[in-house]
């Protein structure tokens, strides 16, 4: 069962919220995030990435990049830019993008449901991204971002969440990409004792997005115990930051991808290939987006086509049934020589945000063919996290992301 219990967060002193809420860390290349801390200096990523405070000639991951990042957050609580919760509480934290508003419980997670499984996992992590976050975890003595966490949805827990959002919200801000933040604070004793009662009977969590993060998490609390070896299990160590959406509200995005040549097949030639497995229909200049499991738009040579798998390659394999391997298993890999899409250098993956407008523009540019893919579900997700199994790489796109900076968890004991 699921152990999910309140803290007392460091947030955003009233008014200060909109200058200081940020997009994770990863979206950003170096660059990019540079820009993004001189447009505004008071933006979370100023820590989250403190490099951009450094001259190029200072390593990304340089111990003075780390040591930045822990002067520049104690100065900032020290000006008041955040304050700290006076008791341990939950929080709703609800974001609004295109009309749709999906509503989190911002909590601490259990290291040891974790490492148990009963938050379950979809991606694979590579232990140099987590190193990153680590070092900085460790040194902040800090978790900044939150993890991305979804679980079934249930009466009890919407009636609390539906309670609390009738009350006025500490934050109501729109950021600048147009996704509206609000926060409302839960610290009625009677609330808090539902959300951990009704989590208690929740046999699954899922980590939707932020497997770096939330590795990188634990394994600094695992360490924590190490250099305590007479920790209770009560420290705050032991507990990382996250956000917990009922699945019933969660948007999952396609996540398109383009490569870059036709490995030697012409456009005729690569039709035909495709022909062998899915059958191809011819849609014209209107971008093609597709409208159910099984079926793909295809850009090539300026035309779009609808590409819809034939019966002998579908599947209920929980992995090896979702879209985004049929087109790796049958058409990728055979056609066009895609081995690992993880490492080939001749394909490239575009967050369904972008639009299809934009895997138009990347073949008339730099690519040759582009396929438009229908969103995973979320129920694919949690069939894969179930069975144990792993999704390929880039299968889902969530939108709207999480902001960093908004709540902050203090470990408390270095």
């Amino acid at each position: 069962m699921a152990e999910i219990r309140p803290f007392a967060a460091y947030r955003p002193a009233p008014g200060m919220e909109s200058r200081i809420a940020a997009l994770p860390y990863d979206v950003y290349n170096r660059e990019e995030a540079a820009r993004e801390v001189q447009k505004n200096p008071e933006s979370f990523l100023a820590i989250d990435r403190a490099e951009t405070g450094l001259g190029p000639e200072v390593d990304t991951y340089a111990p003075q990049v780390y040591e930045r990042a822990d002067r520049l957050l104690r100065e900032r609580i020290a000006a008041g830019h955040f304050i700290k919760e006076s008791a341990p509480c939950f929080y709703l934290y609800q974001q609004t993008l295109f009309g749709k508003s999906q509503t989190g419980i911002v909590a601490c997670a259990s290291i040891d449901d974790y490492c148990d499984n009963v938050i379950k996992k979809h991606e694979n992590t590579r232990s140099d991204k987590e190193q990153d976050r680590i070092r900085h975890v460790d040194i902040c003595n800090m978790q900044t971002g939150p993890i991305f966490l979804a679980y079934r949805s249930n009466d009890a827990l919407r009636k609390v969440i539906s309670q609390t959002k009738q009350e006025t919200p500490v934050y109501d801000f729109v950021s600048e990409d147009g996704v509206g933040h609000r926060v409302w604070v839960i610290a009625d004793n009677e609330r808090i004792k539902q959300i951990q009662e009704s989590f208690h009977k929740i046999s699954s969590i899922y980590i939707a997005d932020g497997h770096h993060r939330c590795a990188s998490a634990v394994k600094v609390g695992l360490m924590r115990r190490e250099s305590h070896p007479n920790y209770t299990g009560d420290e705050e160590f032991n507990f990382f930051l996250s956000v917990l959406f009922p699945d019933e509200e969660l948007r999952i995005m396609d996540y398109n991808r383009v490569v870059k040549d036709l490995n030697g097949f012409t456009p005729a030639e690569f039709l035909d290939k495709a022909g062998e497995n899915f059958l191809v229909e011819k849609k014209g200049q209107a971008t093609c987006r597709p409208e159910r499991k099984g079926t793909f738009g295809m850009y090539l040579e300026g035309e779009w086509y609808l590409l819809t798998a034939k019966e002998n390659i579908l599947t209920d394999d929980p992995v090896e049934g979702l879209d985004v391997s049929l087109l790796q298993r049958h058409l990728l890999e055979p056609a066009l020589g895609i081995q690992d899409p993880k490492t080939d250098k001749r394909i490239d993956f575009v967050g369904g945000i972008r639009g299809l407008e934009e895997l138009e523009r990347r073949v008339k540019t730099d690519m040759k063919v582009a396929f438009s893919m229908y969103p995973t579900s979320i129920e694919e997700l949690f069939a894969v996290a179930d069975a144990g199994k792993l999704m390929p790489p880039k299968s889902t796109w969530f939108e709207p992301k999480l902001r960093s900076g908004l709540f902050l968890h203090d470990l408390e004991i270095r």
